[in-house]
């Protein structure tokens, strides 16, 4: 047998095998490549930079865990930008699922990393509400008609941050990260255009594509996966390379699959080179 026909033919556990390898050698050595962020992401982060400290945010979080993976890094991220910004942040969630998404959010960057942070008068937790858009639609004329209590079931007139709050228009800014329906785009259709507010967030890499024909008029950027995740922990590092040093999820994740695609590719090469060399053999004997 040729060496052509051996990698025609060569046994898919050996690929299995490599893609493997491919994955675990980067995780376990920590190897990552520099993301530089493009302008659909840099521009939510310059939002977020260029607002007046103590703006206030709104940041709904409709996923849940099975798509966590890929939108929880740039959760977080937003997150420790607002806290480092001192924005004022307002969490609420249109799934059920958000709203544990978000308590992990909470607890892992504004409780462990910004211990200074005071419920109530930096941020607020609102929980979920059943509604879809049309609870966008109700608060984006009356927030305080829905939300009575927060999540833990404190009224809300007894939240310090809320006392000047009526409705979306009161936010400087609305950044979400969603799933699906309810989500992003819905956000944009129910409280950006009618409302005028500025609106940007994260999806999945499969959502985005529905997303970019909303870009740039209607809404302000779009992280789309983990991708998107990893160029705005780019830009966070770069704004404040104090985080340089800290552990980046997206950036680190996106190293193993960078080379886990490369694999692939190189042997799509491979197969198509085999494929074609056979074929003009072929030829030849006939």
């Amino acid at each position: 047998m040729s060496v052509v026909e051996k990698l025609g033919n060569v046994d898919r556990r050996i690929i299995f095998l490599l893609i493997a390898l491919a994955v675990i050698i980067p995780l376990v050595f920590n190897i990552s490549f520099m993301e530089h962020p493009s302008p659909i992401v840099q521009t939510i982060f310059d939002k977020i930079e260029s607002l007046p400290n103590g703006s206030k945010i709104l940041l709904p979080f409709d996923y849940g865990p099975s798509t966590a993976p890929e939108l929880e890094p740039m959760a977080t991220a937003v997150t420790r930008h607002c806290c480092k910004k001192n924005h004022k942040m307002y969490i609420m969630a249109l799934w059920p699922t958000g709203q544990a998404q978000a308590l992990r959010v909470i607890e892992d960057v504004i409780e462990e990393e910004f211990p200074e942070k005071v419920y109530g008068t930096d941020y607020v937790h609102l929980g979920y509400k059943a509604g879809g858009y049309g609870l966008i639609n109700t608060i984006l004329a009356d927030l305080k008609k829905m939300y009575t209590t927060d999540a833990e079931g404190t009224h809300i007139d007894e939240i310090g941050m809320m006392s000047d709050v009526q409705n979306l228009r009161d936010f400087a800014f609305i950044c979400n990260f969603s799933a699906g329906f309810p989500g992003l785009k819905e956000w944009v259709q129910f409280a950006g255009d009618p409302g005028d507010i500025p609106v940007a967030g994260g999806t999945t890499a499969v959502s985005a594509p529905l997303l970019y024909p909303y870009y740039p008029r209607q809404m302000l950027g779009l992280m789309g996966g983990l991708k998107g995740a990893a160029e705005y922990e780019a830009a966070l590092v770069h704004g404040y390379p104090e985080y340089e040093k800290v552990y980046q999820r997206a950036i680190a994740i996106m190293g193993p699959q960078a080379i886990a695609h490369l694999v692939i590719i190189i042997f799509i090469i491979i197969g198509n080179i085999t494929f074609f060399i056979e074929k003009k053999r072929a030829k030849k004997s006939d």
